[in-house]
């Protein structure tokens, strides 16, 4: 359903905080040109904390206009309220999304029992593809395979997204929700490993500036070209490093906007990269061809 490169898209802001919608869409447009598989509006590296309903939806839309169908947009719909992510969902699917990203509720902690109850309302409600977000960094809980499988059964939940590094997890995964339910890595560093785990993509950070490098190599694993593969994913590994020490998405944004695709602004309580960051950033770009 879905599979190679997709990329966690940024939100290009102006330098006081304002959304940026002809440089989103002109991002967006640049992104599929590029060869990127599929767009996620609105997710984590969207900063969709920071963003209003107002800004979550127009954002969506914006996505789904610029990418013209060319390619499929995930969009974010994830709440720690289930009704507010039931809302966001519906959203997307008015807005001509082609599936929801929703990540378990966040804060709240729920038992087991309340994640399956959180995502089965939300996928009885709105009858969209829907693919877990699985982050327990981020969100403190960690659904288990036992309650993915039970979520599998439903027909409009078709995967995951697995952002918990377990390169075990897709294993296990694959066994109890099937070959057909859709694992994409959350983690930039375990594309190829997961993919071998049998995993279909990546949902990835640094495509937002290196979306080429990352879709060469999802297509050369897909044609067996191993070698190919691998040597992108040498290339990248210092860029994936450096999207990554400081917490994202200040180190992506900037890096896009030594590229002229944003600012570098990110909302409170996001603060701006240190220039330690900066330096680091720059060199895994040079590195990597992008700034060359």
């Amino acid at each position: 359903m879905f599979k190679g490169s997709l990329v966690a898209l940024i939100t290009p802001m102006t330098e006081d905080g304002a959304l940026d919608p002809k440089a989103f869409q002109d991002f967006v447009a640049w992104q599929v040109s590029e060869g990127t598989h599929g767009l996620i509006p609105v997710g984590t590296t969207g900063e969709s904390p920071t963003l209003s309903h107002e800004e979550h939806h127009r954002v969506v839309e914006l996505c789904v206009e610029a990418a013209g169908g060319r390619v499929p947009v995930i969009a974010g719909t994830g709440s720690n309220s289930t009704d507010e992510a039931i809302a966001l969902t519906r959203h997307a699917k008015d807005a001509g999304a082609d599936a929801a990203l929703v990540v378990t509720p966040y804060y709240n902690k729920p038992t087991q029992e309340g994640l399956y109850l959180h995502f089965k309302a939300i996928a009885d409600a709105v009858d969209l593809p829907v693919l877990i977000y699985n982050i327990p960094g981020r969100s403190v809980v960690d659904m288990s395979v036992e309650t993915m499988a039970r979520l599998a059964k439903h027909p409009n939940i078709v995967g995951v997204k697995d952002a918990t590094a377990n390169l075990a997890r897709p294993l296990h995964t694959r066994l109890a929700c099937g070959p057909d339910f859709c694992q994409l890595s959350g983690e930039d560093h375990t594309a190829l490993a997961f993919r071998a785990s049998g995993g279909a993509g990546c949902i990835s950070v640094s495509a937002n500036v290196a979306p080429r490098l990352c879709a060469e190599m999802h297509s050369a694993w897909e044609a067996g070209d191993l070698a190919t593969a691998m040597a992108l994913q040498e290339r990248l590994v210092p860029l994936h490093d450096a999207m990554f020490c400081e917490t994202s998405p200040g180190p992506v944004k900037y890096a896009a906007s030594l590229l002229g695709k944003s600012t570098a602004f990110c909302r409170l309580p996001m603060a701006p990269v240190a220039d330690s960051t900066r330096e680091r950033v720059k060199a895994a770009m040079l590195s990597a061809g992008l700034l060359n």
